[in-house]
């Protein structure tokens, strides 16, 4: 079923305000900064808190509509929830856990038991069915959550940072598996992330939140490629930039002008990646048409190479090899030549 939701949440002085939809069998990420009000659009979503104003529906049927005087209880409304620490019953094994909210709809004790095995089975969990959670690892006790979660058969999953508490080898499993059962289920599925990484590899569309807004939507390699806020380009790794362009030149708003291989008329936003700087002792001769001094503000390991931050007009981040570092003999407060290629920088409309 189709969810299409309107949402209107005041919670003192902050105000969530965000149009959602999502088609059956896809996955919308919610991505944003710890405070956005992600978490908050999922539980107006589940009936754990009650909109303000707006509306939401999940095929055709509403759940949440103040304006009208209707609001559905989140045990009376077909959705499944994924809590960022799971939840499990601790007292309960692992297919008591997943048969509970079977049980809970009216379903006799031994279906809910094989309904819930059949689950566990699913999700590669057969052998711990007997567990209690304290005797599951944190990958196991997710899919456990999962597992619950999808027995209900539910029109909307909505899954709460799923991958937020494992360590960084059980998450790059679990997130595989979850792929997997993700593109097996035909409801709807909002996923609640502030990891770039679960946002792209899980979710068909993005709706990015800041302090409250979607300021951002679209499929993720859009996003990826075309940011319109440094949060995003700071997730994606990009170095971004506003400015006013005129051909090919961009004369940037915080000072400075780039160069690009398109061109292009009024406000924009360009880019490039920091693996697209080159960095020098001295001006380089016959250099590129983006050529400026910045001085050193810090280097750090980033991944496999190293990562300078610079300050300059335009400041920027440059990515290089630990080789460079020694080779240019890089510190703090050393002032090097910065160029760019104007092919290696994108811009577009604002």
């Amino acid at each position: 079923m189709t969810l299409q939701a309107t949402l209107s949440v005041h919670i003192g002085s902050f105000t969530l305000a965000a149009d959602i939809g999502v088609e059956p069998g896809t996955t919308l990420a919610l991505l944003g900064p710890n405070g956005a009000g992600k978490s908050t659009a999922l539980r107006a979503l589940a009936g754990l808190r009650p909109l303000t104003g707006g509306v939401v529906e999940l095929g055709g049927r509403t759940l949440d509509d103040p304006a009208r005087g209707v609001f559905v209880p989140p045990e009376q409304r077909s959705v499944g929830v994924v809590f960022q620490d799971y939840l499990l019953f601790g007292h309960l094994s692992a297919v008591d856990n997943v048969a509970f909210g079977l049980r809970a709809r009216g379903m006799r004790k031994r279906e809910a038991n094989t309904a819930a095995a059949e689950w566990l089975d699913r999700v590669g969990l057969a052998a711990q069915a007997r567990h209690k959670p304290r005797q599951l690892s944190g990958g196991q006790a997710q899919r456990v959550a999962l597992a619950r979660a999808l027995a209900i058969r539910p029109d909307l999953l909505l899954l709460d940072e799923p991958l937020a508490a494992l360590d960084a080898a059980t998450r790059i499993q679990i997130r595989a598996q979850l792929r997997k059962h993700l593109d097996e289920y035909d409801g709807a599925t909002v996923l609640v992330t502030h990891d770039p990484l679960d946002a792209m590899v899980l979710a068909d569309r993005l709706l990015v939140v800041e302090n409250g807004t979607v300021v951002q939507a679209g499929a993720p390699a859009e996003i990826a490629k075309r940011p319109r806020t440094d949060y995003i380009a700071a997730l994606v790794g990009l170095n971004l930039y506003r400015g006013t362009a005129d051909g090919v030149t961009i004369k940037l708003n915080d000072g400075g002008v780039l160069t690009t291989a398109h061109p292009m008329e009024g406000a924009v936003f360009v880019t490039f990646p920091p693996n697209a700087v080159s960095l020098h002792k001295t001006r380089p001769d016959g250099s590129p048409r983006n050529t400026w001094l910045a001085e050193v503000a810090g280097i750090e390991q980033h991944a496999d190479t190293v990562r300078v931050r610079l300050n300059g007009i335009p400041d920027l981040l440059a990515d290089v090899t630990t080789a460079a570092v020694a080779e240019l003999s890089l510190t703090p407060g050393q002032q090097v030549w910065v160029t760019v290629k104007a092919t290696e920088t994108n811009a577009y409309p604002i």
